[in-house]
C-alpha cells in the first residue's frame, strides 16, 4: 500500500486550486460538497467558477498564483493543466505547508483523490493508486447502485442518536441496536414515513433493546475453504461479520482472515503434522472459554470443517458445556484441487467411489485398506500426504499397485502461489522432493492433470 487511506477534516480550513479548466471544475465540483473554505487562482476562468464565486461558494482570484497565497492550506491542488505551471504553483504550494496534488501526475503528488461514493454522511473513497482509474469508476458505478439514496438520511438521524444509544452497554448490545436501526427498523420505517418516522421511531427500539434479554454465546464452526476469499460462502462471510472471536487454524489465508470484522479477536489455533501444534484439549477450552463469556465464535477451519477437522471433539467440548452451536460447511481442498487439474474425482467406466484419506493421525502414519486402494482404476484424495508419501509408495506397492500409476499433488489450491505437481506412484517421493513444496498439499492418488492425461491415452492407444 503506498497510499495511506484517511479522511482529512476539512470543516472550516482553506483548500487553494490553481486553474480555470474543465481539469479544474472536475476537481471543483467535489470539493463543493465540502465545508472546507475554497481559493481558486486562474486569470480566465471558466463560467462555471465564476458563477460559484458569485454565489459566495468559493474565493475566485483572476491571476495566476504567488508565493504565500497557498498560507494556512491544508490542501492544494495543480489543474492548469500545463506542466510547467503546474509544477510552478505546486512548489509554491508545498513551500507554503500545503499537502499537493497535480492532477493526473501521480509521481508528484503528495496525495491522491480517490473515486467517491456520496451518501453524506456515509462516504465510500475507492483508490487504486493510480493504477486503474477505469477500474475504481466501475466499483464506483456496482456500489451507487448497490447503495440506497435513503442511506445518508438514516446515518444523519442516527448520528444525532448516538448519545441517547450509549445507555446500552459497550459492545453487542450496541451493534445489535445499530444492526437493527440500519439494516431493518430504519429502512422500514423510511419506506412508510420518512425521516420523520425513522426519527420517531428510534426511542422505541431503544427501549426495545434494553429490555431485551442478553444474547447467549454460540459457536459456529466454519469452513473458509482452500485459500481464494471468492471461494468462502455467503454464510461463511456472514458469520465473519459478526463474530466477536474467530480461532482459526494455520491453513486459514490472512486474506481471509482480513474479511473478520475489524472489533474481532483473532486467536491463532493452528496445528502441523510432526510438528508444533496447540492441544485440542487448550482449542476446545479456548472454544467453550469465549462462548460462555457471551461471545459469538467462529471456529475457523480451513477446507470443511467436517473433513479431517476434528469436528466432533470440538462439538463434543461445546455441548458439554451448554452452548448452541452450528455448522458453516466450506469448499473442501479436494474439490478445489480436482477443479485446478481439470479432472473429474470420479468417472465412469474408470471409479465409481473416490477415498478421502489422511496421510498421517494423531498416532503417525495413517493406515489403510491398501490392498483395495491398490486395485486398477481407484482414485484417493490424500490429506496432509507430504510428509508420508515414502510410507504410502511401500504401502500401495507392496500391496501390488501399478509404479506407473499417476499421482498429482496440488500445492496452495485455488491460491495465486498455487502449483501443480504431475508424477507416478514410483517418483513421488523424489520428485516431491525435488519440488519443495511446502505449502499445503493434496495428493491425488489415480489421477493425473487433463493435458496429462490425455497425453497418457494418446500413448496408450499408440502402444495397443
Amino acid at each position: 500500500m503506498k497510499h495511506f487511506p484517511v479522511f482529512l477534516a476539512v470543516e472550516g480550513r482553506r483548500i487553494v486550486l490553481s486553474g480555470g479548466g474543465d481539469a479544474a471544475l472536475a476537481k471543483l465540483r467535489l470539493l463543493l460538497k465540502t465545508e472546507a473554505h475554497l481559493t481558486v487562482f486562474a486569470p480566465s476562468p471558466a463560467p462555471e467558477i465564476t458563477g460559484w464565486a458569485a454565489e459566495g461558494r468559493l474565493t475566485l482570484h483572476r491571476r495566476a498564483m504567488e508565493p504565500g497565497d497557498a498560507l494556512c492550506a491544508v490542501l492544494f491542488y495543480a489543474a492548469d493543466e500545463d506542466e510547467y505551471e503546474d509544477a510552478r504553483t505546486s512548489a509554491i504550494a508545498r513551500a507554503d505547508g500545503a499537502l499537493t496534488n497535480i492532477v493526473d501526475n501521480l509521481a508528484d503528488s503528495q496525495f491522491i483523490t480517490p473515486a467517491i461514493v456520496d451518501r453524506d454522511p456515509v462516504t465510500v473513497a475507492i483508490g487504486t493508486e493510480g493504477a486503474a482509474p477505469v477500474l475504481a469508476r466501475a466499483i464506483k458505478a456496482d456500489l451507487e447502485a448497490r447503495l440506497p439514496a435513503t442511506l445518508g438520511p438514516l446515518a444523519r438521524i442516527g448520528k444525532a442518536f448516538r448519545r441517547m444509544a450509549e445507555t446500552l452497554p459497550v459492545g453487542r448490545a450496541r451493534r445489535d441496536f445499530w444492526a437493527d436501526y440500519y439494516f431493518t427498523a430504519g429502512p422500514r420505517a423510511m419506506d412508510h414515513g420518512g425521516q420523520e418516522a425513522a426519527q420517531t421511531m428510534l426511542d422505541g427500539l431503544l427501549r426495545r433493546h434494553h429490555s431485551a434479554a442478553e444474547r447467549p454465546g454460540h459457536v459456529a464452526f466454519v469452513g473458509a475453504g482452500p485459500g481464494d476469499p471468492e471461494l468462502l460462502t455467503l454464510k461463511a462471510r456472514k458469520a465473519l461479520d459478526t463474530a466477536d472471536v474467530v480461532i482459526h487454524d494455520r491453513l486459514v489465508t490472512p486474506e481471509i482472515l482480513e474479511l473478520a470484522r475489524r472489533e474481532a479477536t483473532l486467536i491463532d489455533a493452528g496445528k502441523e503434522g510432526f510438528g508444533p501444534s496447540m492441544t485440542q484439549d487448550d482449542v476446545n477450552r479456548l472454544i467453550t472459554e469465549h462462548a460462555t463469556q457471551g461471545a459469538q465464535v467462529v471456529r475457523l477451519k480451513g477446507g470443511d470443517p467436517t473433513v479431517f477437522g476434528r469436528l466432533d471433539e470440538e462439538i463434543d467440548a461445546v455441548d458439554a458445556a451448554g452452548i448452541g452451536w452450528h455448522i458453516v460447511p466450506g469448499i473442501t481442498a479436494a474439490s478445489a484441487s480436482v477443479a485446478a487439474i481439470g479432472q473429474s474425482l470420479t468417472q465412469r467406466r474408470r471409479n465409481a467411489s473416490v477415498r478421502f484419506l489422511t496421510g498421517h493421525d494423531m498416532a503417525g502414519f495413517a493406515d489403510h485398506d491398501w490392498s483395495a486402494l491398490a486395485r486398477p482404476g481407484e482414485v484417493a484424495a490424500i490429506y496432509m500426504g507430504k510428509k508420508s508419501a515414502r510410507f504410502i509408495q511401500g504401502r500401495l506397492i507392496m500391496h501390488g499397485a501399478d509404479r506407473t500409476t499417476p499421482v498429482t499433488v496440488v500445492e496452495n489450491a485455488s491460491r495465486p502461489d498455487q502449483r501443480i505437481l504431475g508424477t507416478t506412484l514410483d517418483r513421488l517421493p523424489q520428485d516431491l522432493n525435488e519440488a519443495a513444496v511446502t505449502g499445503p498439499a493434496l495428493t491425488f492418488y489415480g489421477l493425473a492433470p487433463r493435458a496429462t492425461q490425455v497425453e497418457l491415452s494418446a500413448l496408450e492407444q499408440e502402444l495397443a
